[in-house]
């Protein structure tokens, strides 16, 4: 059965470059590895988007809502629905004079900020330095290989799923209950997370979602840090 906006799913998903197969992103950590991408700080495996959110690209969003649970599917998205056509006009020649009075010792291969924004140093020669302020995927045939792994109905479930996805802790080491008289969610995260700089940040971006995703059946959010004390098999182990 086709899904709708405002559904809540569980995805897979590998992104590469059609034409070279070079990876974009991927939700499997193996991959990761094995393409040498993988983030120690990221939590990998199947991923919440909620249909008519925009957290993946709006054509790839299209095609998974004509998919069922459990089904799988490669999407190319052309250029013109991904990062655009590349632009000659964002390829811009520089003085190398003006880097190195400013104590820049550029390269090929280096991003730079420029009054143009942010762009990639593709040449040096004679004295000039080649910007291409075009994205990195500019011009790309995407191709997203997507498994929905299934469709989240429960509400507890969701505001798990969610929790994950912004404040990037994996699912076992969080608690989350949700008390649907009181409209009241609480969210436990271990201790040992406190310090992380992003993490106020993270949990404004999960509030924000949460209220909105939940208006009628949402009223109070709280999170709670735990720091439990070490037992001895604890610090055995």
């Amino acid at each position: 059965m086709p899904f709708e906006k405002g559904d809540f799913l569980l995805v897979e998903y590998t992104v590469r470059v059609k034409e070279t197969g070079n990876i974009v992103d991927t939700t499997d950590a193996n991959i990761a590895k094995q393409e040498k991408i993988y983030d120690e700080a990221r939590v990998y495996g199947p991923t919440l988007i909620v249909l008519g959110k925009g957290w993946v690209n709006q054509f790839v969003e299209e095609e998974v809502m004509k998919l069922n649970e459990g089904e799988e599917k490669v999407i190319e998205v052309p250029p013109e629905k991904a990062y655009g056509d590349r632009d000659p006009g964002k390829v811009k020649v520089y003085s190398l004079r003006e880097f190195t009075k400013k104590g820049y010792e550029v390269k090929i291969g280096d991003i730079v900020e420029t009054d143009a924004g942010r762009g990639v140093v593709k040449s040096i020669s004679g004295g000039r330095v080649v910007v291409d302020f075009n994205h990195p995927l500019a011009g790309k045939v995407l191709a997203y290989k997507v498994k929905v792994v299934r469709k989240i109905a429960d509400t507890k479930e969701k505001l798990l799923h969610l929790a994950i996805r912004h404040l990037n802790i994996p699912g076992e080491e969080l608690k989350v209950e949700y008390d649907e008289a009181s409209k009241k969610v609480t969210v436990s995260l271990p201790g040992k997370y406190i310090s992380r700089r992003d993490l106020p940040y993270a949990k404004v971006s999960f509030a924000t979602d949460a209220l909105e995703l939940f208006k009628d059946s949402l009223n109070e959010i709280v999170f709670q840090e735990v720091i439990a004390r070490k037992t001895e098999e604890s610090k055995q182990s």
